[in-house]
This record gives structure tokens, sequence and C-alpha cells, in this order.
């Protein structure tokens, strides 16, 4: 016990300065700055980061003093975890069923009370279960980054923690005349829709701005807050995505994540490139069940088949359409473009709540594939190509951890090719 105790108190001493930095970094912005302009409408609501950050922070410290994992065989931590994912199934599964039944008309109230008791069963049984399950994650993980390159002596740094959890909303602020996030705010997990709606109007008619409330998958706080999720694939491949944002922040492209637009792009397309090739090795070695078949042949269609769909294509033509009208100075025309684009989306199923400029200033800036919401920004694509000219991930990663600008990464790949 006396081994393990300093070194608990170095892991939560640098987690009390990583939840103590952040109230530095958010405390200290100019009033002039667009995002506390933003924040006088937001204050009241804001997520509490460093609650969550010490809360998280003591759970982790418990599961490294148990170290429970660490006494099971490898098939019985990949079946525990295979069974924590079938529980995470069965929680959504009811949460359905119960908003369903608050939507019934009738009498339901036997079925509502029965559904919250079930529920309150199989939440006890999560509380129960996630920290082993989340303990045997982060020891897959960090074994797959060691493999990879990204460890020194053994253990990567920072050391991979990762708590689930409901997740904060983001506010995502654009400006209307060009696409860029001005402002990216946490708000707090129990908003409704309705408060959604009455924050983004607020802030769009008081600054002339375009705004957003969008959902995120995870968030880059030490331990890393991922959402909870009933499919393993995602949640290795967010828990890595996150990883890399933390290792990245003691880097000059982490560090400079916020200066621009292309930055911002850059730092995510990287991240995302990451999380997907550590995430698919994980399942591949511990969960091959669960990896993807290999793609299907394309099967050309028959003539007098309507063509179908493809959300990615028509998303990436919408944002050509509008970096091309408000390249033109027509605000006006983009955005009743992107409302008549929306319907299209919902008729084909896609029930986008508003697509506006600040939809393309989130999206657009995850930019690990050709076609999407990024359109021809041409960063996405520079970040693609030098993961190509890259041997390893590793190499990948050193590269572009240096750059601060875009204009780097392009002579970067100049030297390279």
């Amino acid at each position: 016990m006396g081994s393990i105790m300093p070194s608990m108190r170095r892991i939560l001493l640098c987690l009390l300065l990583a939840a103590y930095s952040t109230v530095l970094v958010t405390s200290t912005a100019p009033l002039s700055d667009s995002r506390e302009q933003v924040r006088a409408f937001t204050r009241a609501v804001e997520f509490d980061y460093v609650s969550w950050t010490l809360d998280a922070a003591l759970l982790k410290l418990q599961q490294v003093a148990l170290g429970a994992h660490q006494y099971l065989p490898e098939d019985a931590q990949t079946q525990l975890v295979r069974d924590f994912m079938a529980l995470i199934a069965q929680i959504q599964i009811q949460e359905a069923v119960l908003n369903q039944l608050h939507a019934d008309p009738g009498d339901v109230s036997a079925q509502l009370e029965e559904t919250r008791a079930f529920l309150d069963t199989l939440y006890t049984q999560r509380a129960e279960q996630a920290p082993l399950a989340e303990s045997i994650l982060q020891a897959q993980l960090t074994q797959t980054l060691a493999q990879h390159g990204f460890t020194s002596g053994g253990q990567p740094i920072p050391p991979l923690l990762y708590h689930s959890t409901p997740l904060p909303w983001a506010l995502v602020v654009s400006p209307r005349d060009s696409i860029g996030q001005l402002a990216n705010l946490s708000l707090e997990t129990a908003l409704t829709l309705e408060q959604h709606i009455a924050i983004e109007d607020a802030v769009t008619d008081a600054l002339d701005v375009s705004a957003l409330v969008v959902p995120v998958g995870g968030i880059g706080t030490y331990p890393t807050m991922v959402a909870q999720t009933s499919s393993l694939n995602w949640l290795s491949e967010v828990i890595a995505h996150e990883w890399l944002h933390n290792y990245l922040a003691w880097h000059l492209l982490g560090l400079n994540y916020s200066k621009s637009q292309d930055l911002t792009t850059m730092n995510e397309t990287a991240a995302n490139l990451f999380g997907k090739e550590i995430g698919a090795a994980v399942i591949a070695h511990y969960y091959p069940e669960y990896a993807p078949p290999p793609a299907p042949s394309r099967v050309p269609p028959r003539a007098d088949d309507p063509p179908a769909f493809d959300f990615r294509e028509q998303m990436h033509i919408t944002r050509l359409q509008v970096d091309a009208l408000l390249a033109e100075g027509k605000v006006e025309e983009a955005e009743a473009y992107m409302e008549a684009r929306r319907l299209v989306f919902w008729e084909n199923g896609y029930a986008i709540r508003k697509l506006n400029q600040a939809y393309f200033a989130f999206y657009g800036s995850y930019a690990d594939t050709p076609i999407g919401p990024a359109g021809e920004d041409p960063v996405g694509e520079a970040v693609r190509q030098l993961r190509r000219l890259s041997p390893t991930l590793a190499d990948f990663i050193h590269h572009m951890q240096g750059l601060t600008s875009f204009e780097q990464l392009q002579t970067l790949l100049t030297r390279l090719q």
C-alpha cells in the first residue's frame, strides 16, 4: 500500500492542476472577445467542468488503488466488457420505452411504475459494473497505444483515463457572412430542446451571428469525458480520439487549437483519423467479432432505379453552394438555401433541426473523409495526405503535433513529396 499511495497522490495532483487550469483559461479571457459576448447569455447554464473533473478523478483513483482488472485473465476481461455493453443496450431500450409511455395519452401508470423500477435496477447494475469495465478498456487502449509507439516506459503521456457520462451540449457560434467558430461553449446536460432554441435565438438576435446547440460524443477533459453508448466500436474510437486531444494539448498544434478555423480542423481531422485507427486495432485484437465486414463490391444501379440519397455527398454539395453564396456577400440567400436544403434532408430521413453557418462550422471541422460538410476546404485533404505519406500512425502524429498553421502543413507536404 505504501508504494501505491505516492503514485496516487501524484496522479491526483495532476488532475487537480488540470481542473484548476480550466478555471484559469475560462476566467481570463478578455471581455471584448466574441466568446465572452456569447457567455452573457450562457453563464447561468454552463457546464461545471471543475466539479465533474474532481468527481471523475476520485473515481479513477479508486480504480487505480483496486487494480481489480489485473487479476482477471484476458478472456474474462473482454467478456466483462461485452456484458457491460449489453447492459447499456438494455438501458437504452428501456429508456426509449419510458419515453414512449410518457407520450401515451392512455392510462399507463402501472407500466410507467414498472419500467421506472426496472430502470432503477439497471442503473444500479451500471454503477456497479462501470468502474471495472472502464479500467479494462483503459488497459486495452493503453496496450494498443504502446504497440503503435505512443508510450514512454510502457505508459502513454498523459495516462489514458476516461469516464462515460451524460455529456454537456455545445453551443457553436459562427459569423453569418462566413463559416468559422467564434465560440464553442458547453451547456448543462439537462437543458431541454426549448431551452436550446431560446439560447440560440437570444444569441442570434443580439449579436447578429449564427448559433446552434449540438450534441458531442466526447470531450478532452482529464479524465476524458465520453458519452454512454452500447457500441464498442464507437466507444473505442472516441476514447482514442479524445486521448489524442489530451496528448496534443502538450504540443503546439493542440495549444493553438482555437487560434483559427484551420487549426481547429487540423486538430479534429487528425484526432478522427487517429481514433479510427486505434479504435479499429482495439476491436481487431480484443473483440474481433465486432470488426466490420469487408465492404461489398459496388453493384451498379439499374438504369430505371432512382439515385440513392447519399447524405455525405448531398451535404458536400450544400456546403459548396453555401460557400459560393457567402463569398459573393449573399448572406440572406445562403441562409434561405440552407433552409431549403434542410427540408430535402428531412424528406430523405435525416432529421436536421437547423442547417446554418454554425452547423458547418462545427461538423466541417471533422474532415477525415473527402466528401462531407467540410466542402472544398483544403485543410482536411492536406491532413489526410500527410497521413498517406507517413509510414506509421506515430510518424503522422509526430509531424502534426509541431504545426502552428496550415501554411506549415503545406510546406511539410511539399518537403515530404
